[in-house]
């Protein structure tokens, strides 16, 4: 290795083609020697940290070098017969490395090896990585390459949502990192393809998720830790809400766009606390919660019978939205829309839904308590009704914890849902035409309200349609009958529909 450091230049001058092709041969090289010792393998691991490194600085701005690199190491034998060796000693060198290069291999990594193997992340968290990204992220906030942030926290994202966090682990997060990372969302985009900030915000929610998680931990088991847990990301939004604008547009953005379930959950809890939390109730800019509602009423109509904690939790957020902020206020955005949802979520008059079970109906009236969206007392009842109706049909009946109309954060925060799981939709699995075209009607009333046909046009060349004479008695009766004389009869109607229209289409063609 020796000769090829002098042989490459420094990374200020770019290689030629035929020496960067020279240096994924060397690369290959590597990692298809055969290793019969850890030495050997340490050898061929420092080998291509080397060479990554290299070939990661001749394309400034690209993450596509590394990758390749970190594809071609796990694909090679030294790591297929070796894994657990591999991955221990690239857990210990992240703990340890400090240069960007390293650095940016190894968290590419260890990225590609969680995914392929879900027994890595939990690794992670057991070797104390957390800590260790935490001291990363942090540290390199102002690093003129963001490459390796943004590996950093995807590599935090992908730990934190499929392990539970120790404790002690999480309370090692203070108020300077949550603030960093909503700095950074502030921030003007680095990167054209990502202006949501994506990895940030992603950090964010499931950093959240594991507060929650935490505090139904306190209620549960009172002495399993000394206090519980403060959470930070609602805190600072608590206090900080207005100079932290772009996040809450932005994960509305993402909810509005994101088909996996699981990352669907991760913005919900997140919103339900902020509707919940006084301090947070007119976090949102107005136009952003219409959005939301927007999107929570297409989501709720769109979502299959089988999803019903997706469906549960879309019905959580929904009443402390309506109720909480800025929507409550005149003019209510969308109320016949929303009415109308509640009608159908109860199931009546609607045949693509199933009837609706005891959580539905018990959130479903619970956001039809909501001062705004309070209905006739007919209608009350009948809805009433036809919810009692259903409990006796499908033989269910409500327990008196079920029975409630309050809804606790262990309600929210237990709902889950395997990465990477896409959400169904109910239009793309309806069958044939005809039950898409259902379907969408049904969609549309929710929506939208009927128009109006367009009129008829008067032909001027006869009476082709029996309708047309329809059209020519009620004006000319309206005409031509004195308004206090008896009705004519039907034949005199027909008679003096059919002499009108003589008359009228003999003085057009003169």
């Amino acid at each position: 290795m020796a000769d090829t450091e002098e042989m490459v230049p420094s990374p200020l001058s770019p290689l030629s083609l035929e020496e960067e092709d020279e240096l994924w041969s060397e690369l290959d090289k590597c990692v298809s020697e055969q290793c019969d010792s850890h030495e050997s393998i340490d050898d061929a691991l420092r080998s291509w940290l080397n060479l990554t490194s290299k070939l990661r600085d001749q394309q400034p701005g690209s993450q596509e070098e590394v990758v390749m690199c970190a594809q071609i190491l796990l694909n090679s034998e030294i790591f297929q017969q070796n894994k657990e060796y591999v991955r221990k000693q690239l857990i210990y060198s992240l703990l340890q490395e400090d240069e960007a290069g390293p650095l940016h291999a190894i968290v590419c990594m260890l990225l590609l090896d969680g995914h392929k193997d879900e027994a890595t992340f939990p690794r992670m968290i057991q070797e104390a990585c957390f800590p260790r990204l935490l001291e990363l992220i942090s540290s390199r906030e102002n690093d003129e390459d963001p490459r390796l942030h943004r590996f950093l926290l995807q590599l935090m994202y992908e730990m934190s949502r499929v392990e539970r966090l120790t404790p002690q682990d999480l309370a090692l997060v203070d108020d300077a990192f949550i603030h960093l990372l909503f700095r950074l969302i502030e921030g003007v985009s680095s990167d054209v393809n990502d202006p949501y900030h994506y990895p940030t915000i992603r950090v964010l929610l499931v950093l959240n998720e594991q507060y929650m998680l935490a505090s139904t931990d306190t209620v549960t088991n009172p002495g399993s830790t000394p206090e519980p847990l403060t959470n930070r990301i609602v805190k600072c939004l608590s206090l900080h809400g207005p100079m932290f604008r772009t996040f809450g547009e932005n994960i509305i953005l993402l909810l509005n766009r994101e088909t996996e379930t699981s990352l669907q959950l991760l913005i919900l809890k997140l919103l339900y606390l902020l509707f919940t939390t006084k301090a947070t109730y007119e976090y949102f800019y107005t136009n952003d919660l219409r959005v939301l509602l927007d999107v929570i009423i297409r989501n709720l109509m769109d979502l299959p019978d089988e999803r019903m904690s997706l469906r549960h939790t879309y019905l959580r957020i929904l009443y402390p939205l309506l109720a909480h902020t800025q929507m409550n206020q005149p003019p209510h955005y969308k109320k016949d829309e929303v009415l109308r949802l509640l009608k159908i979520l109860r199931g009546s008059q609607n045949a693509h839904f199933a009837p609706a079970d005891p959580t539905t109906l018990r959130l479903v009236n619970r956001v039809a308590k909501v001062k705004w969206l309070e209905e006739e007392d007919d209608a009350d009842s009948e809805a009433s009704g036809q919810a009692e109706v259903a409990r006796k049909l499908l033989g269910m009946s409500i327990s008196p914890r079920h029975s409630s109309s309050s809804v606790s954060v262990s309600d929210v925060a237990e709902v889950m849902e395997k990465p990477g799981v896409q959400t169904p939709s109910r239009s793309n699995d309806a069958k044939g035409s005809a039950g898409h075209h259902e379907h969408g009607g049904e969609l549309e009333s929710a929506g939208k309200t009927k128009k109006p046909l367009p009129a008829v046009p008067k032909h001027r060349h006869g009476i082709p349609f029996k309708h047309t004479a329809t059209v020519h008695i009620s004006s000319v009766a309206a005409k031509k009958v004195p308004p206090k004389a008896p009705p004519p009869r039907r034949q005199g109607k027909v008679r003096l529909a059919e002499t009108a229209s003589d008359e009228h289409l003999s003085g057009e063609t003169n």
